[in-house]
């Protein structure tokens, strides 16, 4: 992303050793499985929530991008709740 379009969401920095609760305790598992940082996942759900239903965001990030539903769902949830 540009520096002109700065993250509406930015992914947590969570030290090592800490144990996270919620949708971003998925983080570190998506950027393995995936090999992409999880705040282009953020990025991407950001934008698309702006005129898309949750369950849409998830099922789209499942079929164009390949996530499992419980990674998707947890990066909508994430982006979602930030946003709200």
């Amino acid at each position: 992303m540009s520096e002109a379009h700065p993250h509406r969401v930015v992914a947590p920095e969570v030290d090592p050793g800490v144990r996270v609760k919620g949708p971003a305790s998925y983080f570190p598992s998506i950027e393995r499985t995936y090999g992409r940082p999880v705040q282009d996942w953020l990025d991407l759900a950001a934008d698309r929530l702006d005129d898309h239903r949750h369950m849409e965001v998830v099922e789209w990030l499942k079929s164009d991008h390949g996530l499992g539903h419980g990674h998707a769902n947890a990066i909508v949830a994430y982006v979602k709740a930030k946003l709200a």
